[in-house]
């Protein structure tokens, strides 16, 4: 019971498919205070940059908005006409400011999240209109937690305006003695230097904000030790399933290589333990190569196969298990065993012939040439 009911608590972290779906709906960590924070300082820089050359072209365009001449003055739709001048000139005073803070919106969020687009977002979802549901996350851990960031740049904000209140009285006096094009570039630079340090409060909120916004992300889509198996289950399948494919694979491997058990030139034996089929091709350019092998019961299955084929059997215990555990099914055999194998098969070759003439049978080789760094490795393996 125990056991069951923690594995309904969502301790483990999201997986890589998880946060693929939550991706897909729209849902990525996003922070508000930072894009505040970003706007606000973009926007402050662009004051600071553009503001003489705004503050210039919007005085001209006031004179020559306030400049008309009697005779466009009664002229047919010189009104509209002079308002339409006005509102081009402004968007086009406007548009690099425009363009800055375009970025600035958009930068920390494409840096947070990346760039998502979802249908899944736009489907109309009715638990959000929920009076209950709202008023549950108002009073959870994250609409409190809202409520404390919000108190904070609040607290942040008005005591950072308080502080450069009592500078700002006479600098905007001062504005009132100068020209037209002087106080508004004035205007544009000293609401430059008030954004930017304002703005420092925002950042230290932004600060806080980004990782909070990553945490709560994370532990929204947290899931139990139950929903992780089951993904396992549906993305690398069943263990069951894969266990039985796996058994029938061995299987299927191991028909093939019987399979090339009859035409194997000679079984190299434990004599028990071990067996390893070797053919060799006299008219190709390769070594000969190992086209079956196993112990125990693999082992015993060879031999019976080879003796019914009759494939003649030849024991060397040193030789079949450096072959086993150094050369893989369908590979040639190492340059170290050529000797060795060489005597073998020119021992069969010859008691084949000796066969057909019914001749007596040629003594087999004794000491084989198995090098020593083969018996190290197969002593290394665990062999007996």
């Amino acid at each position: 019971m125990a056991e069951q009911e923690s594995d309904q608590e969502r301790t483990e972290a999201p997986s890589a498919k998880r946060l693929q779906e939550a991706r897909e709906r729209g849902d990525v960590p996003r922070s508000r205070e930072l894009g505040t924070a970003a706007m606000l300082l973009a926007g402050s820089g662009a004051l600071l940059v553009l503001g003489a050359g705004m503050g210039g072209r919007l005085a001209a365009l006031f004179r020559h908005g306030l400049a008309l001449t009697p005779e466009r003055i009664f002229a047919e739709n010189a009104l509209t006409q002079a308002l339409g001048e006005a509102w081009s000139a402004a968007l086009w005073l406007l548009l690099p400011f425009a363009a800055v803070m375009l970025v600035a919106a958009l930068v920390p969020t494409l840096a947070l999240g990346g760039w998502v687009w979802s249908g899944q977002a736009l489907t109309p979802n009715w638990s959000r209109i929920d009076p209950l549901a709202g008023l549950r996350r108002l009073l959870g851990a994250q609409g409190l937690a809202e409520l404390g960031k919000a108190l904070v740049k609040i607290g942040l904000v008005s005591g950072l305006a308080w502080a450069l209140f009592d500078g700002l009285v006479a600098q905007v006096a001062a504005l009132g003695q100068r020209d037209l094009q002087g106080a508004i570039a004035g205007s544009f630079a000293l609401a430059g230097w008030v954004l930017l340090k304002l703005s420092a409060a925002l950042v230290i909120v932004a600060a806080v904000d980004v990782p909070l916004q990553f945490w709560q992300h994370r532990r929204k889509l947290r899931m139990t030790r139950q929903e992780l198996r089951e993904e396992g289950k549906h993305t690398e399948g069943n263990p069951e399933v894969k266990g039985r494919v796996r058994q029938l694979q061995r299987e299927l491997a191991n028909r093939r290589m019987m399979a090339e058990v009859p035409k194997a030139d000679v079984i190299v034996t434990n004599p028990e333990h071990f067996a390893v089929a070797l053919r060799y091709d006299p008219r190709g350019t390769g070594a000969p190569r190992v086209v079956a092998k196993g112990t125990d019961l693999v082992a015993g299955q060879i031999r019976a196969l080879a003796s019914a084929h009759r494939v003649p059997l030849f024991a060397a215990p040193p030789l079949a298990r450096a072959l086993y555990y150094s050369t893989e099914l369908n590979r040639e055999i190492p340059a170290g065993l050529y000797l060795a194998v060489a005597q073998v098969l020119a021992y069969i070759y010859r008691l084949r012939t000796s066969a057909a003439a019914g001749a007596e049978p040629p003594v087999p080789p004794e000491d084989l040439d198995v090098p020593d760094e083969f018996l190290r490795r197969e002593r290394w393996n665990g062999s007996c």
